[in-house]
């Protein structure tokens, strides 16, 4: 099978680094990639927005299977445009259409979706420039915290907490009057603030079947002890110590199954990934969004935890017949370290040189990398988040010395990392 990822990131390279592995897979592309998956696979110079490139290049190499990485070409609809080109209707991809992309792409659609189909989440009311004054007034009998969540894609950086009333009118007004966050915010959705741990489950569906991957959690604060500005995300864990057996079955009873059964009532063409991000509040899951893919750094501890091939895996969610699929977990700890570009996540250097002389391999580490490219014979950085170190341990206090052993072996100028990923589980 020829096989296209979509994407250049550490997701994307994790996911190259496992399909490679099957012995389903023939050859093996990703567009555009970066200089790990180079040395993998085929990196294709295209840009995952660019439809007609990505069906042209398609056909040359006979593509058989997409796996699309991140969230904009689903929202934008690769999955319709594919399907709607008669020389490209057979390639099957593996993520939603564009309607039920806007799980993710819609905060005020997912939202609505969950009301509808009795999936636990927080109270929330949506705003618009239309009913402005009304958004006041509900604004000054909320209960603080206040959540306000641009309803469209803002890189994610569209959700603010606010700890006073000014505040969330300061903030209200900027999303709709003077778009703070572009179009993204020309809808805002005011949440209730919900308590607890953050986790996130990963469901593989064909649109009537799902499959429970392993869970995570992530670290999206620059600092140690999760202090600082929201990143992208500085690492990531899995399993997450708070899954239980019990807390699993709630999950898949009061969240799961609900949100499966209400792509097929709803009509949804959904085959592929739902990310589910949840907050755990006294053993009760309450959802804060679903992703329409596999999440970046969550991916890099969940697929090197997946024992099965992910060839068969997607194959069989392309063919709707993920019901034969049985998942199998390595039971090993793996934790995810990012490191990222000096001033990250503000103002940042790209095209630093990068010094890994000195790597040697470790048997029970992977160096997946996020943003990097080639430049003659020198691999440099190329974004904020550069690499991500993933080790296995009998533990997650195992993995995260293996980790952060591998990333003190490599440098570049401006290079930061936490050192302290999964600390309050170690």
């Amino acid at each position: 099978m020829n096989i296209l990822v979509l994407g250049s990131g550490g997701r994307e390279h994790a996911f190259v680094w496992k399909l490679k592995q099957s012995p389903l897979c023939t050859n093996l592309f990703v567009a555009p990639g970066n200089a790990g998956t180079a040395n993998i696979c085929t990196n294709l110079d295209i840009a995952v927005s660019n439809f007609e490139s990505i069906a042209e290049a398609s056909l040359i190499n006979n593509i058989d299977l997409i796996l699309v990485g991140p969230e904009e070409p689903l929202v934008k609809g690769i999955v319709d445009f594919f399907k709607a080109n008669e020389n490209t209707k057979h390639i099957k991809i593996i993520g939603p259409s564009k309607e039920a992309a806007q799980l993710e792409g819609s905060k005020a659609y997912s939202k609505n979706f969950m009301q509808r189909h009795g999936v636990p989440t927080a109270t929330y009311k949506e705003f618009t420039n239309n009913n402005f004054d009304e958004g006041i007034e509900y604004l000054k009998n909320h209960t603080l915290p206040i959540v306000l969540k641009a309803d469209g894609l803002a890189a994610g950086k569209g959700v603010l907490i606010c700890e006073t009333t000014e505040d969330a009118i300061a903030e209200f007004e900027l999303m709709l009057k003077h778009s703070k966050f572009g179009e993204a915010s020309n809808k805002v959705v005011v949440e209730a603030f919900l308590e607890g741990i953050e986790m996130s489950v990963f469901v593989l569906t064909d649109g009537k079947n799902f499959v429970l991957l392993p869970e995570a959690k992530d670290y999206k604060r620059i600092g140690e002890g999760d202090t600082g500005l929201n990143t992208g995300g500085m690492g990531a864990i899995s399993p997450v110590p708070l899954m239980t057996k019990s807390l699993k079955q709630k999950i898949i009873k009061t969240i799961i199954e609900p949100t499966i059964n209400g792509l097929q009532k709803d009509k949804l063409d959904y085959k592929g990934f739902v990310f589910i991000g949840l907050m755990i509040n006294n053993d009760e899951p309450f959802v804060i969004e679903y992703n329409c893919r596999m999440g970046d750094p969550e991916t890099e501890v969940v697929i090197p935890r997946l024992e099965n091939d992910l060839v068969e895996m997607l194959s069989a969610t392309a063919t709707e017949n993920l019901d034969k699929i049985s998942v199998k977990e390595i039971t090993d700890a793996a934790v995810a370290i990012v490191a990222v570009s000096g001033g990250y996540p503000g103002q940042y250097k790209t095209g630093e040189i990068i010094d890994d002389t000195n790597l040697e391999p470790l048997v029970e580490s992977i160096l997946f990398h996020s943003s990097t490219k080639l430049i003659g014979n020198n691999v440099v950085t190329n974004g904020g988040r550069v690499f991500v170190a993933v080790s296995y341990g009998v533990n997650i206090k195992d993995a995260v010395k293996k980790s952060n052993k591998l990333l003190q072996q490599i440098k570049f100028n401006g290079m930061n990392f936490r050192k302290d990923i999964g600390y309050e589980f170690v």
